[in-house]
C-alpha cells in the first residue's frame, strides 16, 4: 500500500499502447475452464492452482477447499483485486460517491461483461447478514483495515481471505495483496499477468518520456491539519519514482509522522516539478487560492518557472496514487503522465 495517504475514501490522499496495456491489465478473461462453470457473479480463469488452499492470518487459519466460485468483497480494493482477476463479486461494498463508478473499475466491469455490482450499503460498517444472504465460498479482505472487528464474524459466513500480519493492513503491496488473493482462489498465473502489464505500463511511459529521469520532484496535500509532505525521504518508491523521478535532497527532513510544513517553510517544497493536490477543497488548512497566492510559495522555482502541476482529486486521481490496486495503478500512469509531462515542460 501507498504510504501516501491512510484515509479511504476522503481521496486523502496515491496514448493508445497505454489504454491497451491498461485494459490488459484492468480486466481478465471471461473465458471458462472446462471443468468449471461459474455460477452468477463469478467467472473462472485458467490458470488454475490445486485444491484445497490452506492460508495462514492474523487470526488463525482459512481452508478453500475447492475452487472458489462465488467471492463476496468487504472493501473497495478487495473489489478491484476481484476484478481484475476476472472474477465478478457476489456482493461489495457501496463506496461509489453518487454513483458514479470511476473510469478505471467501470472499465474491468464493462470488459467482464457484468453490468452493475450489487452492493451492501456499508455506511454503518460491513453489513454481514447481507453477505452471508449471497452464500458466498470465499470472502476477501486483504484490503481492509477493519478486519480486526470484521473476522469473527465473517469466518463463520465463508473461509476468509486476508492477511498474516495485523501491520500488514498498511504495509503490504497491491501486488502481494493480489497474490494473496489469486491463491486462494486458483488464479495464480492469472496475477502474474496482471502485475507484468502494468509493470508494462508503467515502463513503457518512462520510456516515452525521457525527459523525466532525475528530475527531482516533491508531492505535497493539503489536509484539514497541515499541508503534508509526502514525497518524504522513507517512503517507498512509488509510480513518480517508477517513472524517473527522484526525491529532492529536502526529503530527508521529512517522515511518515513529521510531514507537516509550515506556512514559514514553502521553500521546502521547491523542486525540478512540484505536484499539489487539494482533496479537501477549500475545507483544507489552507485553500487553494490562499496557497498559490502565498509570496513565499510564489517565490519558488517550480512555481515562477510553471513547473507546478495540480493533481486532480475529483477524478480519483489523488485518491488512486494514495491508494494504488490491480486496477488503478495503471490508469494512474495513463493520466499522471501527461500531467506530469506539462510540468516538466513549464506550460
Amino acid at each position: 500500500m501507498s504510504t501516501f495517504a491512510r484515509t479511504r475514501g476522503a481521496a486523502a490522499l496515491t496514448a493508445g499502447a497505454v489504454s491497451l496495456a491498461l485494459l490488459t491489465a484492468c480486466g481478465g478473461s471471461t473465458e471458462k475452464a472446462a471443468d468449471d462453470k461459474p455460477a452468477a457473479g463469478a467467472s473462472a480463469e485458467a490458470g488454475k492452482g490445486a485444491f484445497p488452499v490452506a492460508l495462514k492470518n492474523a487470526w488463525g487459519n482459512t481452508e478453500v477447499k475447492k475452487k472458489p466460485l462465488k467471492v463476496a468483497t468487504v472493501s473497495d480494493g478487495d473489489t478491484s483485486i476481484a476484478l481484475a482477476l476476472g472474477v465478478v463479486p457476489v456482493i461489495t461494498p457501496d463506496v461509489e460517491d453518487g454513483g458514479k463508478v470511476p473510469e478505471y473499475k467501470q472499465r474491468a466491469i464493462d470488459k467482464l461483461g457484468a453490468g452493475k455490482l450489487k452492493t451492501y450499503d456499508d455506511t454503518d460498517g460491513t453489513a454481514y447478514e447481507a453477505i452471508a444472504a449471497e452464500a458466498p465460498d470465499v470472502i476477501l479482505g486483504v484490503n481492509t483495515w477493519e478486519m480486526d472487528k470484521d473476522y469473527d464474524k465473517l469466518s463463520p459466513i465463508a473461509p476468509v481471505v486476508t492477511y498474516t500480519d495485523k501491520k500488514q493492513a498498511d504495509t503490504m503491496t497491491w501486488q502481494e495483496r493480489l497474490k494473496t488473493a489469486a491463491k486462494a482462489l486458483g488464479l495464480e498465473a492469472k496475477a502474474e499477468e496482471v502485475i507484468a502489464a502494468s509493470a508494462k505500463v508503467t515502463s513503457d511511459a518512462a520510456a516515452a518520456h525521457p525527459e523525466f529521469k532525475g528530475k527531482t520532484y516533491t508531492y505535497t496535500v493539503v489536509h484539514p491539519e497541515q499541508i503534508s509532505f509526502m514525497s518524504y525521504g522513507a517512503q517507498d518508491p512509488g509510480v513518480f519514482e517508477q517513472l524517473g523521478f527522484t526525491k529532492t535532497d529536502k526529503a530527508k527532513n521529512y517522515a511518515p509522522d513529521k510531514n507537516g510544513v509550515s506556512l514559514e517553510n514553502l521553500d521546502q517544497l521547491d523542486a525540478d516539478v512540484l505536484l499539489l493536490t487539494y482533496p479537501f477543497g477549500d475545507r483544507g488548512v489552507i485553500s487553494p487560492a490562499e496557497l498559490e497566492g502565498n509570496k513565499l510559495f510564489q517565490s519558488l522555482n517550480a512555481v515562477k518557472n510553471k513547473h507546478l502541476a495540480v493533481i486532480p482529486s475529483e477524478t480519483n486521481l489523488a485518491s488512486s496514487l494514495a491508494y494504488p490496486d490491480p486496477l488503478n495503478a495503471p490508469w494512474v500512469v495513463e493520466k499522471l503522465t501527461p500531467i506530469l509531462a506539462k510540468a516538466v515542460a513549464g506550460q
